[in-house]
């Protein structure tokens, strides 16, 4: 590695606080941030829930003004985003809490972030400056609070966006999208399915593990990756099994907030298949990373091999590539994610279409191989008929 590959700009996240009952603080934390008049932005299925109805109610005896607003798709459009600043700007709110999975933290970050703007929310995507020309007095703070263990969008200055029209995920950017404050509660992932248990745990391996092998240079993205990794092997099995167990829901929180802190070293072909995916099937995020997960380990194999070595020596497997591809393999599984794309009902009708859209996503840029759309098409059909 010659001189220049070691010049980098480093950005590390924001304010949390972990532990267990930490909820009992979200009235604080808004008035920390000088929030008076919070918008709660929230999945549908969790608006009428007891922990949010409480912690609605707790903001209100605080003082608190406190909206709600659930009007959201599992992969958030711009529609979702306009709809929401009405919400907000009709009800005179001047903050966010973003209460749910990653669908409802990219919504509540969008809503803060689009609340001040004059111009159309794709003008923000992540291209070249395009952050540079949002209005920044105009982002209103947020308070991120996940209730899902994997995308880490609490500590993530990107909101991911569905483009409905152009059938694009898309990525908006700016450094005051990153919520000020995270509340990490592992009494409200107590109640998660074990199958989204499962597929949001991959997800916090995937970021994790792509991040790890990106060639960008960032040792302590690929160290906080590590112990990530680490840390979901451990616990996202007793997770899935044992969903009451706090010990094992407060670390697979971290292992996903570890995982969105690492990837500001990038991420990879899994990301740049699962996005488009994801907007042409409308398919879950997680589940499609988990399964894509090793044929795309398989693929990069040549440039990541050595790192995948040490990778697997760490986490007390044996120091080989197929140890830890087996070990990838096995885990899914355990937790019980499909073999294949074709397992979620996903056929290779649209290769040449998704080969094209993975290679044109951001996330291809720091793939550790560059592929090209007809290699991406390939890995694609190989996902879908599980030819590994």
């Amino acid at each position: 590695m010659n001189e220049s590959h070691f010049t980098a700009n480093w950005n590390y996240p924001t304010a949390i606080r972990a532990g267990v009952g930490r909820i009992s603080e979200l009235a604080d934390a808004c008035h920390s941030l000088g929030i008076k008049a919070p918008l709660l932005v929230t999945d549908p299925g969790l608006a009428d829930l007891p922990m949010l109805q409480q912690s609605l109610a707790a903001c209100s005896k605080a003082g608190l003004r406190c909206g709600l607003f659930s009007r959201i798709k599992g992969n958030p459009t711009a529609k979702n985003i306009s709809d929401g600043v009405l919400v907000f700007n009709e009800g005179k709110h001047d903050g966010v809490i973003a209460f749910g999975g990653g669908s409802a933290l990219d919504a509540g970050k969008a809503i803060a972030f689009m609340s001040g703007q004059s111009v159309e929310l794709w003008a923000f995507e992540d291209v070249g400056d395009n952050w540079s020309k949002a209005i920044s007095r105009g982002i209103a703070p947020i308070v991120a609070v996940p209730t899902t263990a994997g995308t880490g969008s609490e500590v993530g200055r990107v909101a991911v966006i569905t483009d409905e029209a152009k059938q694009l995920k898309k990525l908006i950017f700016h450094p005051k999208i990153l919520p000020s404050i995270v509340i990490l509660d592992p009494q409200l992932t107590v109640g998660l399915p074990s199958q989204l248990t499962a597929a949001t745990g991959m997800d916090a391996l995937s970021h994790n593990l792509e991040a790890y092998c990106s060639p960008s240079y960032h040792p302590m993205a690929a160290g906080v990756a590590v112990e990530g990794m680490r840390l979901i092997k451990n616990y996202l099995p007793l997770a899935v099994a044992q969903g009451d167990i706090l010990e094992a829901r407060m670390q697979m929180l971290v292992a996903s907030t570890l995982g969105a802190t690492a990837f500001q070293k990038g991420l990879g072909a899994m990301h740049a298949l699962a996005h488009p995916l994801g907007a042409l099937y409308d398919a879950h995020h997680g589940m499609l990373n988990a399964i894509l997960m090793p044929y795309v380990l398989q693929a990069n194999r040549p440039a990541i091999e050595q790192k995948i070595i040490r990778l697997a020596l760490y986490l007390d497997l044996p120091g080989s590539f197929a140890a830890f591809l087996q070990w990838v393999l096995d885990l899914r599984q355990q937790v019980g994610i499909p073999a294949t794309l074709a397992g979620i009902g996903i056929n290779s009708t649209q290769a040449e279409l998704l080969g094209s859209m993975a290679a044109e996503d951001p996330s291809a840029g720091s793939n550790p191989v560059a592929f090209t759309a007809e290699q991406y098409r390939q890995l694609f059909v190989r996902a879908v008929e599980g030819v590994l």
